[in-house]
């Protein structure tokens, strides 16, 4: 990414709304650094007198000394608790900007990705920062303060030792910073491996029984070996170049030790000694945050760009109210594309009030996008999709998603449940819904006979992805789920594939009774004869409509997609 060296930078902006607790952090820090450098300096000047001078500390030094230990303690826990608080906190505001952020721009945005990837970056992303923002931000401010205040101090004892000093302290920051490039790119190497093994790992658990089933699971199991050994080796790389930056910081910090060894005087060289220490600790630290922070970029770069995606469909500026009554859609010269791939070219579709229309079309037709544009996961590269009543239309585009979403629902043909009770996955989008409204809807799409096979009925679990259920039972659940916010306009992208012919008339009937509009894709010749208008697809554009009757009586672009489904259905 071209971003990713301003990725961290990029999530600076999530501390704003903790201000005050990042100020309570950094005081914490500053204090708990400031009681350490006089406490260490203090203490190794008492000694130089006492061994020099003969002068043992009397009590009150003594006391000094252990009030110095105690407010060190309090205020390295008072730092660590208000940095981890505060670092927690923001995190769990990040994983919920990371999960807003996919529900802003899918399908595009989880369109070719693999599940277990974006689950690495709600998760193990979020993590790894955990780090900068427990650590670095106050930090580095406290550091910088002591270090000027401690360098000061040396100055005044000898120029030398503060040059010394000085000369580490800069080389110590500067070490990170030079290695920038390479650490990026290890870290990158890192989470891409992190990424990979975790996908891989999520779908040989989902698809566990297949695998068996197909004596593939070995293979899959060398596949899950190799990702495991690509991400110990990018490990094992990050590691050792850690350990080399280690190993010169270690040898900076003992060859300015050993200049201040030469340079101090007196009674004071312990105390110079121990000052010098104790400043450049915390500039080590800050060093070795800087390193940890630019390791973490990849992470932030993955994490920014889910927080910060773009909408593919914005909210309306000026948004206008739902016609009332029943609702139709109306079509009018859309065209949508895939980044260069055309789908859909200039598709006009009128589909009235109350009324049934099947969509028919090969694979690759456009059906799927066409459901997805009137449902408003994208919007039209031109042209309008429009909600029609009797006497009035409005845009999607000029609507809320609110209003929206309890006007159309749209169920696919693998739609997900949740691991849950099914009373939970059938409450998901209408928790407010009364008892004698889930009894109507369960009945109707018969959910009920579902319950009534399982041990605790509807507070049964359904497992993760509906695992314990069929898909035909999986395919009812979803259509139950949609019908029980009431939705004007229904969406059914092959929704009804999983069940059988029977159910799928039965299904049929009970949904006819209402005033509901229902796009039906389908390629079951029985469900596209009872809808009431056909309208077929090709190439993204609708090449003939019309009744099954109309349709059929002679050969047409439908009875050659029946055709040729028949064909299919019955090769080996």
């Amino acid at each position: 990414m071209s971003d990713r060296p301003h990725a961290l930078r990029g999530l600076l902006p999530a501390l704003r709304p903790h201000r005050r607790m990042v100020l309570r952090t950094t005081l914490a820090c500053l204090v708990d650094q400031v009681a350490l450098v006089v406490l260490v300096t203090w203490l190794a000047h008492s000694v130089g007198r006492a061994v020099i001078d003969e002068a043992a500390p009397g009590l009150p030094i003594i006391c000094a000394l252990a009030g110095l230990v105690v407010l060190r303690a309090v205020a390295t826990w008072r730092q660590m608790d208000l940095s981890h608080d505060l670092a927690y906190r923001v995190l769990a505001e990040l994983r919920v900007r990371i999960y807003d952020g996919l529900a802003r721009s899918a399908p595009a945005r989880i369109a070719g990705r693999r599940s277990g990837d974006l689950a690495a970056t709600a998760m193990n992303d979020i993590e790894k920062l955990e780090f900068f923002y427990a650590h670095t931000t106050a930090q580095l401010v406290a550091s910088s303060l002591v270090v000027g205040a401690g360098t000061i101090a040396l100055g005044v004892l000898d120029p030398w030792l503060a040059l010394a000093v000085l000369t580490t302290a800069a080389a110590l920051m500067a070490h990170p910073l030079l290695d920038d490039r390479g650490r990026t790119a290890r870290g990158e190497e890192v989470r891409t491996a992190t990424a990979r093994l975790s996908a891989d790992a999520v779908e040989t658990v989902d698809g566990m029984r297949e695998l068996l089933a197909r004596n593939a699971f070995d293979r899959h199991r060398i596949r899950l070996a190799d990702a495991g050994d690509r991400l110990a080796l990018a490990q094992r790389a990050e590691a050792r170049h850690d350990g080399a930056f280690t190993a010169v910081q270690d040898v900076l910090v003992v060859l300015a030790l050993i200049a201040v060894v030469a340079a101090g005087k007196g009674t004071w060289a312990p105390a110079a000694l121990a000052l010098a220490v104790s400043i450049l600790a915390p500039v080590a630290a800050s060093a070795d945050a800087l390193r940890q922070a630019g390791s973490l970029r990849a992470a932030a770069a993955r994490v920014q760009a889910a927080t910060t995606t773009p909408p593919t469909a914005p909210p309306s500026r000026r948004p206008r109210p739902l016609p009332g009554g029943p609702l139709g859609v109306h079509l009018r010269n859309v065209h949508f594309s895939y980044g260069a791939t055309p789908v859909l070219r200039g598709l006009d579709l009128a589909v009235p009030p109350g009324s049934t229309i099947a969509l028919v079309g090969a694979s690759g037709a456009g059906k799927t996008t066409l459901a997805h544009l009137m449902a408003r996961f994208w919007d039209p590269t031109e042209g309008t999709v429009e909600l029609t009543s009797a006497n009035e239309a409005v845009d999607l585009r000029d609507l809320t998603d609110d209003d929206l979403r309890s006007a159309i629902a749209l169920v696919g043909q693998d739609a997900a449940l949740f691991h849950g009770t099914l009373r939970d996955n059938l409450r998901m989008a209408a928790p407010q819904a009364d008892a004698e409204r889930l009894d109507h809807v369960i009945e109707r799409c018969g959910v009920d006979r579902i319950a009534a096979t399982l041990p605790d009925g509807l507070d049964s679990l359904v497992g993760e992805r509906g695992a314990t259920l069929s898909g035909g039972q999986r395919a009812r659940v979803a259509l139950a789920r949609a019908l029980l916010t009431d939705p004007r306009v229904l969406i059914l992208d092959e929704a009804t594939a999983h069940i059988d012919t029977l159910g799928d008339a039965e299904l049929a009937r009970r949904l006819a009774t209402s005033d509901t509009t229902t796009i039906v894709i389908a390629h079951r010749p029985a469900t596209i004869r009872r809808a009431d208008h056909i309208a077929v697809l090709e190439a993204g554009r609708i090449i003939e409509e019309g009744t099954w009757t109309t349709l059929t009586v002679t050969p047409s672009a439908l009875t050659d997609l029946l055709e040729a489904k028949a064909e299919s259905d019955v090769r080996p």
